[in-house]
């Protein structure tokens, strides 16, 4: 293994605006409307005519060094709220865009930690060198009240294992949400449109339902084939409320416009659910931990709807003996599918291993690591959690795997693994299932 010098930490000064929504608490004072919203929206358009041409030129201002067609997404927020919180009425264009701005907020997405990346290769291979392959890396971006939301990059890793990540631009914007038909009944999904976005470094996608209120948290992209050989990208990901959680799904074909959808079934209610690069036998296939202690694999013939599975991986070794589960999408290669998976062990140190799954009946495990392939060590423990060291997914370039992992749920970094060294070090256990 290669330990690369990338470190991918948070930054406070990215930012991307939200809605924002005031509480609706009476009393309020001089306002006899109903809702805090009318009452706000009053106020602004009783200003006068300079005080509201002031405070308007200040917001503007303001905003315009770290985001872009500023006017023209206050406008868009205030026919958001128009008609829903506020009765819609003729207004001004100046007085649509501060009432706008009063249903808007800044929000530093990853001021607190950026952690758990995965990875897929890029759509786009287009003058990339032999060898070479360029990638999206996904993050999990923590702000404000420890919610967490998801973030991009782009990079690329050359033939002789070389990883580069390019710089992130300086601003973020908020996307255009609609509802979308789906998921479960009462519960539709969400497609989000970043049509404006520059860069991919530049898209958020930060809770937008009530079920993600508290955070969209470790998306585990896969590059996934259908029959027919045309890609999409899926990715599943949990859904935290605050008070519960559930596994949904983010799907794309572009990285402009993302559809999240809820998964339903047993299965759905737990995390880590990790979805398989195809169909084996016409099935999707999923790897999940149905009691928060084993490797389950999944089978559906419904990508969104997700019931029992057969138990396939179990505790066995110290570094492992609280709990297991996937670290991203398995990979597949000559030899079977390889799967990284992380332990917990004393003291709820995380450390990251491998098995190999049989790749006819991917329920058998063919080979699997006794010792950690990382583990916390004294120069990579400390962070907002310590001890460990945790990874939503892997790349193969080549017989290279590219391993982004984080620590201590932080920041993040990046190694590099020989493939045929990795074989070699697992051990093979006798066929019968339930290792």
């Amino acid at each position: 293994m290669t330990h690369l010098p990338v470190q991918l930490r948070a930054d406070p000064t990215r930012v991307v605006i939200r809605p924002f929504i005031p509480a609706d608490d009476p009393p309020r004072a001089g306002c006899t409307d109903p809702t805090r919203a009318q009452c706000l929206a009053n106020r602004v358009l009783n200003l006068e005519h300079s005080e509201l041409a002031e405070e308007l030129e200040r917001v503007v201002a303001s905003l315009s060094n770290r985001h872009r067609n500023i006017e023209d997404m206050l406008l868009r927020r205030y026919h958001e709220v128009n008609g829903q919180m506020i009765d819609p009425r003729a207004v001004s264009t100046a007085q649509a865009h501060l009432i706008g701005a009063y249903f808007c907020e800044e929000y530093s997405f990853e001021a607190a930690a950026l952690f758990n990346p995965s990875i897929v290769a890029h759509p786009d291979q287009r003058n990339v060198a032999k060898g070479a392959v360029r990638f999206i890396l996904s993050l999990r971006g923590v702000g404000e009240g420890h919610v967490s939301s998801i973030t991009f990059r782009t990079g690329l890793c050359t033939g002789e294992g070389i990883v580069s990540i390019d710089p992130a631009s300086l601003q973020a914007i908020s996307p255009r949400i609609e509802n979308m038909p789906g998921g479960a009944p009462g519960d539709p999904g969400v497609r989000l449109l970043c049509k404006e976005s520059q860069s991919l470094s530049e898209i958020v996608i930060f809770p937008t339902t009530f079920r993600q209120r508290h955070g969209i948290e470790d998306l585990r992209m896969v590059r996934f084939v259908d029959e027919e050989g045309n890609p999409t990208y899926l990715g599943t990901y949990t859904a935290f409320s605050g008070e519960d959680i559930r596994s949904e799904l983010l799907r794309t074909t572009d990285f402009q416009t993302f559809e999240l959808t809820p998964l339903h079934g047993p299965a759905a209610v737990n995390k880590g659910m990790a979805l398989f690069p195809r169909r084996i036998d016409g099935q999707y296939v999923m790897l999940g931990r149905l009691d928060h202690e084993n490797i389950w694999l999944l089978k559906s013939n419904d990508l969104y709807t997700w019931d029992a599975g057969i138990k396939i991986l179990s505790p066995r070794w110290v570094w492992e003996f609280v709990q297991l589960g996937n670290c991203g999408s398995p990979i597949e290669i000559d030899e079977g599918w390889l799967v990284l998976i992380h332990g917990v062990g004393p003291v709820r140190n995380y450390c990251i291993g491998a098995c190999l799954l049989d790749k006819q009946d991917p329920t058998k495990v063919i080979g699997r690591l006794a010792t950690p392939l990382l583990r916390p060590s004294p120069q990579e423990r400390d962070g907002y959690v310590p001890n460990v060291v945790y990874s939503c997914g892997a790349l193969l370039n080549g017989r290279s795997l590219i391993l982004p992992y984080a620590i201590a749920d932080s920041f993040t970094t990046v190694a590099v693994i020989s493939i045929d060294a990795l074989l070699e070090a697992m051990i093979h256990p006798k066929p019968t299932g339930g290792h």
